[in-house]
């Protein structure tokens, strides 16, 4: 197997995993949050931030990397570079957008109108993780 040949079957395996996870997580997970007491939410949050850090860090750092070599490996692929852009996406949102929702959520309590913010915008690195899922296919079908 080829070097490129393993970096984009680990760059999909991360991919794929992300993409269950966030679909999860803004299907099943993030809805929870508004059915939790009072009491229970603030505990309920802080698990779901630890536990999901421990989840997914792995698979986003993998991705990220292997999204790197991808380019290094292809410089003059548009896939790989629209696939880099996407990570970028899913990135920047993350850490400017959904980690300090989960901050305010976590120190302030159930607020309604963040957790509906919360909600909203994490359909941007829904769609971006499932667009590379697509693009992961894709990349994967011309080798």
């Amino acid at each position: 197997m080829s070097v490129e040949v393993a970096v984009l079957l680990a760059n999909a395996a991360a991919t794929w995993v992300m993409c269950g996870v966030i679909w999860f997580v803004q299907l099943v997970h993030y809805p929870m949050f508004a059915r939790l007491s009072r009491d229970a939410f603030r505990p309920a949050m802080l698990d779901h931030q630890a536990g999901t850090g421990r989840v997914v860090f792995g698979p986003m750092l993998v991705e990220l990397v292997t999204s790197l070599v991808l380019i290094a490996l292809r410089p003059a692929s548009a896939l790989a570079w629209v696939g880099a852009v996407l990570v970028g996406v899913w990135g920047f949102s993350t850490v400017l957008v959904q980690v300090p929702l989960h901050n305010r959520l976590a120190e302030g309590g159930f607020d309604a109108a963040v957790h509906h913010r919360l909600v909203r915008s994490n359909w941007v690195r829904t769609a971006a993780w499932t667009a590379r899922t697509v693009l992961c296919l894709w990349l994967l079908a011309g080798r």
